[in-house]
């Protein structure tokens, strides 16, 4: 059963934007994004809160946004001004309600590859 489905990565040049998509089968608590590079660890990108609160990476602050529909169930992030540098694949992670417990259980995306050409 899927919980959590990406999109939007691609090939774009440097400068270039795009909008990642992850779309949950339910409700979302909370959620962030991760990527990561070949040859490294995953990093936080962004994350959001239930009350819509955000957080960056010093690395994207002014150049990423987070952002979530509630009504769709599905959390965004808009890559603008991207560098080679960004180049990774991105994973979505987000909290989904356990139906029936007041509980949260966290779900990682699939991945999207992003990469930028300079």
């Amino acid at each position: 059963q899927v919980q959590l489905v990406e999109s939007g990565g691609g090939l774009v040049q440097a400068g270039g934007s795009l909008r990642l998509s992850c779309a949950a089968s339910r409700s979302i608590f909370s959620a962030a994004w991760y990527r990561q590079a070949p040859g490294k660890q995953r990093e936080l990108v962004a994350s959001i809160t239930g009350g819509g609160s955000t957080n960056y990476a010093d690395s994207v602050k002014g150049r990423f946004t987070i952002s979530r529909d509630n009504a769709y169930n599905t959390v965004y992030l808009q890559l603008n001004s991207l560098q080679p540098e960004d180049t990774a694949v991105y994973y979505c992670n987000a909290f989904l309600g356990v139906t029936g417990t007041g509980t949260y259980r966290g779900y990682w995306g699939q991945g999207t590859q992003v990469t930028v050409s300079s």
